[in-house]
């Protein structure tokens, strides 16, 4: 899967005005992939707002009502796109979002002149 890494450069936005390159493109329909499932959007969401925001899969499962291995899955494919970093920690391992990832994500989906307004 593809991924949005802090080597990247920021891709041009689908909504600057710009026609993206194919490569830019790919990047982005790869992690926007990972993320269009509501229950991965509930896991960024849940580790997010966690007091260390990181959480482990075991405190995920009940508040999900899912499964340990379906929660790993969706963390992996997370992982896979750079959405979140995975920190072993003995037997457990513990979750947290990527913020490059996620600012690029909100960049690319933001309007430039918006972009520009809103800092």
């Amino acid at each position: 899967m593809a991924r949005l890494t802090q080597e990247v450069t920021t891709p041009i936005s689908p909504v600057g005005g710009d026609v993206i390159p194919e490569d830019d493109a790919e990047r982005i329909a790869g992690v926007l992939k990972a993320l269009a499932d509501p229950n991965r959007l509930r896991l960024i969401s849940m580790i997010q707002t966690s007091p260390d925001q990181e959480a482990c899969v075991a405190e995920l499962t009940d508040p999900l009502g899912l499964s340990q291995p379906t929660i790993s899955h969706h963390l992996r494919i997370l992982a896979e796109a750079g959405v979140v970093k995975r920190d072993k920690r003995g037997v457990w391992a513990y979750f947290h979002l990527v913020p490059e990832t996620m600012r690029t994500i909100a960049d690319l989906l933001t309007p430039p002149k918006r972009r520009r307004s809103s800092k």
